[in-house]
């Protein structure tokens, strides 16, 4: 944790650099109750914190009491991919200044034949990351649905071999929806001639469970020994305008089992770095924004408050 005299200094830097973080008390900022034996490093999605630079984002996720940062080196993320040579380096001393080790990062990662994709990667791992997700495939009218999985495969195997070289290993998430992957069979199919290694499922427990409600746990057992990260959100299904869909809210406030979930993991010995979302409404930063509409506290809170609700729901189970 950063000093009270290093904090004050912080924050008064940041208020006069044009207020990205406001005054607040300092209970905002207070100590972050210990993780409970045996659960996993928590990573902060840095997509919902783009409104800040990168000492600061980093400075404030230790703070809040994170493990690391799961950096967005994607299109409209924190590090572009046609930057990635100069920006990445200078988010990486960021973090590694607050005792953080660069481990997970977000792309839009799709073919190891792909040049940006390749230095993307390359520069990534020599940097030390080790965990990345890849962008999601979509299919098209013209192949059949079998057809369009093999070609995926095939791509996925190469990731793969490219991974092996650059020692990182890359992550497929399942997302509830019309992308490939949102049954976990999809992902299972494509990862069959990758390298287990270092080619996985990053696995979404939200989007797992609106796709499968009453049925998630035979896509959890199916895929489990491919996970190499974890996602946490939760969700609610509203009706509005008398259509119902999924509304994403804070952690243990929506339909996502997590006591029945971590009781899988533990079970399991799933024992992979997890990453919190917070995809709830937060004044555009939920969404990534670069300039949100609501004061920074919120946000800090909402992640704190996330974070401690993770540690209590993985003790409980």
């Amino acid at each position: 944790m950063l000093s009270t005299l290093s904090r004050r200094d912080f924050l008064i830097r940041s208020v006069a650099a044009g207020a990205a973080l406001p005054l607040m008390a300092e209970e905002s900022f207070s100590a972050s109750k210990p993780a409970p034996d045996g659960m996993p490093k928590v990573h902060i999605f840095s997509k919902h914190l783009q409104f800040l630079n990168y000492k600061e984002m980093a400075e404030v996720a230790r703070e809040l009491g994170f493990d690391g940062i799961d950096l967005t080196v994607r299109p409209k993320g924190h590090v572009l991919p046609e930057r990635v040579e100069t920006d990445l380096p200078l988010a990486v001393e960021a973090m590694k200044k607050v005792g953080f080790s660069p481990a997970l990062f977000c792309t839009a990662v799709e073919d190891a034949q792909n040049a940006v994709d390749k230095k993307l990667l390359e520069t990534a791992a020599s940097l030390g990351f080790k965990y990345y997700r890849m962008n999601w495939y979509r299919y098209g009218t013209e192949k059949t649905m079998p057809a369009y999985i093999d070609e995926f495969r095939d791509k996925v195997t190469g990731l793969s071999h490219l991974n092996k070289k650059l020692g990182i290993t890359g992550c497929y998430q399942n997302h509830a929806g019309r992308m490939v992957g949102a049954s976990l069979w999809e992902i299972w199919a494509m990862l069959q001639k990758a390298d287990p290694a270092h080619m996985g499922s990053q696995y979404d427990i939200r989007h797992a469970t609106l796709e499968g409600n009453l049925s998630w746990q035979t896509g959890f057992e199916l895929i489990q020994p491919h996970i190499k990260t974890l996602v946490m959100k939760d969700c609610v299904f509203e009706k509005n305008n008398g259509k119902w869909a999924a509304k994403s809210v804070p952690l243990g406030q929506g339909m996502v089992d997590f006591k029945t979930y971590f009781k899988l993991l533990k079970t399991y010995k799933v024992d992979v770095p997890v990453c919190l979302h917070l995809e709830y409404p937060l004044g555009g930063a939920d969404q990534g924004a670069f300039k949100i509409t609501v004061e920074n506290k919120v946000v800090f809170d909402a992640m704190r408050r996330d974070l401690q609700k993770l540690k209590e729901l993985w003790a409980e189970a």
